[in-house]
């Protein structure tokens, strides 16, 4: 086997925030009630689909809510998603998709929802970075069939 045949390139073409919501539905009095940083709940999904030509579009859909209290603070959704082409082994193909591409783009999304939050009058906050390969495992381990 060559090794050309074993490369893999990444071109990503562009990232885009297909889609951005945030909700305060109890403002402005819940601001009033904000005396520490929110218990945050995040849910991270990904979704990747092939768009031809060894184009593929790898898509981060990040959903928040934060509390104050028993009172909803925020809810926040975002999808951000590039587009990349990719040359590589077909083993590998699925791996980079839900694993390299969302870890490229995962700081950019992280910013907007920082600057989404803030511009929208709540307090700073700051996504953890996310260990892709580990979400990509216990999914794919979740998907297995137990062995009884």
């Amino acid at each position: 086997m060559d090794e050309q045949s074993n490369s893999v390139n990444i071109a990503i073409h562009g990232q885009y925030i297909k889609d951005l919501s945030l909700e305060i539905p109890h403002a402005p009095e819940i601001f009033r009630e904000i005396k520490s940083a929110p218990q945050t709940d995040v849910h991270i999904d990904i979704k990747s689909a092939p768009l031809g030509n060894d184009t593929y579009t790898s898509q981060l859909d990040i959903a928040m809510t934060g509390k104050v209290g028993d009172k909803t603070l925020f809810v926040l959704e975002l999808s951000y998603a590039a587009f990349a082409e990719i040359k590589a082994p077909a083993e590998h193909l699925e791996p980079i998709l839900m694993i390299e591409l969302p870890r490229l783009i995962f700081p950019f999304a992280r910013n907007v929802i920082t600057h989404c939050l803030t511009e929208g009058g709540l307090p700073p906050f700051m996504l953890n970075p996310i260990d892709f390969a580990a979400l990509y495992a216990s999914r794919k381990q979740a998907q297995t069939p137990a062995n009884n």
